[in-house]
């Protein structure tokens, strides 16, 4: 049985997609995808509609566990190992471009990450006003 590894990163959120032979279940962190808010249910659906427009239908499950960041962080980060799983196991450059092509951020990682904040203030810019007077 061939079983396809690949990870996704969002800020914080690290997810890793298991990919196997099977009959179309989605799951993240052992629940049904479809248990998530409608918006990121269409989030996740993406890289497949995508995937079964240019192969037509394919059979696989696909157990993705996320870990850190928030609950937007997370589903982009399982979004991202999701088609990065698909085109290891498709091995099809046409879906790979497509992919690009409608959003660089399904096989890319944004590699944007908080700035720190600057020594004696709490935040990272904008300087707290002074009065001189």
């Amino acid at each position: 049985m061939n079983k396809i590894v690949t990870s996704g990163k969002r800020k914080t959120a690290i997810a890793r997609a298991i990919l196997t032979e099977g009959d179309g279940k989605i799951s993240i962190n052992h629940r049904n995808y479809e248990h998530l808010h409608e918006f990121d249910i269409l989030r996740m659906k993406e890289p497949l509609k995508i995937a079964e427009n240019v192969l037509g239908k394919m059979n696989f499950n696909v157990d993705i566990l996320v870990h850190g960041g928030g609950e937007k962080s997370q589903i982009e980060a399982a979004r991202l190992a999701l088609a990065r799983a698909i085109v290891k196991f498709t091995n099809s450059e046409k879906l790979e471009k497509e992919y690009l092509d409608y959003d660089r951020n399904l096989l890319v990682a944004d590699v944007r990450r908080k700035e720190p904040n600057k020594p004696g203030d709490s935040k990272a810019r904008a300087k707290r006003q002074t009065s001189f007077r």
